[in-house]
């Protein structure tokens, strides 16, 4: 058996989305930060992602995270996100199944009841706190990077749907909040792919015409989610259809989405701190999510937010690549 590439990885899911943790076989990514190293595959290593997220290893809602020593000193592990469609700053269920797999293989020093684990992101210091029963990962709960509204009640002139209200907000990557209401589409699976083409319709047009800019953090300067709020959603139980570039749904309830949506219900005066809030994704699953504290980013007022999950591990593999592969980055179908 002949193999030019070998990287080994412990697949899991959160609530449904899955994670593959990738613990050998890429090396120590160039950058004095997370966000270079971020940068640095974007621009040097895309063929590692693609190689992982792609078919026949992968599929079109795959997602990962590159395991690398952190580059801060108060953190046990740095993250690299990646996915189908690319590399994200922060990812909610990724981090929630990249703790639960630190856990269960011991690549922490494991504590019962709590594990808390600090790891390093390009979006910033993320800290994970395991709740443990035998060596067991029962939940996670991350303490996730401020989140902040962007532009409040906004609107877009989108072609095929006219002029579409929606609030863009950042939990770890930004989010427009759209009514599905305001698009005239139904919460209901069975008009998925209507509701994806709405959302690959509405981030083209923000892109094109009012693209946001992360004051600090280089490189976060679009906007690739919607989050369709369903109708009867309130700020204490929120349903919604995650639609993400290139062309999927998030199976999870997205957690940097989530601590996005929370942002903006606070900004309105919705949620306040210390408050549960639970947030339903399009297949069912829930995290609870709660703001802690206030803060700031670049003098716009932000949040600190928690999002509690689980995630399970669903394998351990060595990901191979045979050199007379005609597919080496796999394919998109």
């Amino acid at each position: 058996m002949r193999s030019s590439r070998v990287i080994t990885a412990v697949d899991s899911h959160t609530e449904g989305m899955p994670t593959r943790v990738v613990t050998g076989g890429v090396g120590v990514i160039p950058g004095a930060t997370m966000n270079e190293k971020r940068l640095h595959v974007i621009e040097h290593m895309d063929d590692v992602r693609q190689f992982l997220m792609n078919e026949p290893r992968g599929h079109g809602a795959m997602s990962g995270a590159l395991l690398q020593p952190p580059t801060r000193d108060d953190c046990d592990w740095g993250i690299v996100y990646i996915e189908a469609s690319g590399c994200l700053p922060m990812c909610g269920h990724g981090t929630i199944g990249t703790a639960t797999v630190l856990v269960e293989t011991g690549m922490v020093e494991v504590v019962e009841p709590v594990t808390t684990i600090r790891l390093d992101t390009p979006a910033g210091l993320v800290i994970a706190r395991v709740d443990v029963t035998d060596g067991h990962a029962d939940s996670v709960t991350i303490e996730n990077v401020p989140s902040f509204v962007d532009r409040m009640d906004a609107v877009v002139t989108v072609p095929g749907l006219g002029d579409v209200p929606y609030s863009l907000a950042f939990g770890g990557n930004y989010y427009a909040m759209v009514n599905l209401d305001d698009v005239g589409l139904p919460f209901d699976r069975s008009r998925q792919q209507e509701i994806l083409d709405a959302g690959l319709a509405i981030m083209s047009a923000i892109n094109e015409t009012a693209a946001p800019q992360h004051p600090s953090i280089s490189g976060v300067d679009h906007c690739h989610h919607v989050e369709f709020i369903a109708p009867g959603s309130t700020a204490q139980h929120s349903r919604h259809a995650m639609a993400i570039h290139p062309g999927w749904f998030d199976r999870s309830p997205c957690g940097t989405g989530t601590s996005a949506r929370m942002a903006e219900l606070w900004a309105r005066g919705e949620l306040t701190l210390n408050t549960d809030f639970v947030n339903e994704s399009f297949i069912g699953s829930r995290f609870v999510g709660r703001l802690i504290a206030e803060t700031d980013v670049a003098g716009t007022p932000a949040v600190i937010p928690t999002i509690t999950g689980r995630a399970w591990v669903t394998g351990m593999g060595q990901y191979m690549l045979d050199p007379t592969d005609p597919f080496p980055t796999g394919f998109v179908f």
